[in-house]
């Protein structure tokens, strides 16, 4: 089942970080609660959760972009789309990515954006095919300390 995170998932979304990029679980703390509650209590803030049989398999976040251009119209960004190793290749995570998809609709975004940083040919073909191409901008980053 498809839905937007509740105050209950964190652990879980946690867990299944460690599937993304995390080394561990950040330790409970106030830090981890002030975010956790921010993330919640952000209208343009969707933290999408896949959940079967109780256990949240995939996760993507979907924040809507207020915007001055395109005739005043928002953009989305997509980030952390993430599937558990044992549930990956079953649509899980396409499931969340259409999700979010229907939230930018939703809220009349022009366009939506994502990023990898991966170079795997099966993970960009799966982002083709969920309707992302990599030819229209050029994505730059700067890591901060």
């Amino acid at each position: 089942m498809v839905r937007e995170a509740k105050r209950e998932d964190l652990n879980g979304i946690l867990k299944l970080y460690l599937c993304l990029h995390e080394e561990s679980i950040p330790e409970q703390s106030d830090r981890l609660w002030d975010t956790w509650n921010q993330i919640l209590e952000d209208e343009n803030h969707h933290l999408i959760i896949n959940e079967i049989d109780g256990k949240i398999v995939s996760s993507c976040v979907c924040v809507i972009i207020p915007n001055l251009s395109r005739n005043v119209r928002p953009y989305a960004f997509v980030e952390n789309v993430v599937t558990h190793r044992d549930f990956r290749g079953r649509g899980y995570a396409s499931e969340c990515l259409e999700y979010a998809k229907l939230i930018a609709q939703k809220q009349n975004c022009y366009k939506m954006m994502l990023l990898t940083g991966s170079r795997r040919e099966e993970t960009l073909a799966f982002y083709r095919n969920a309707g992302y191409n990599s030819a229209d901008k050029t994505a730059f980053i700067q890591w901060l300390e």
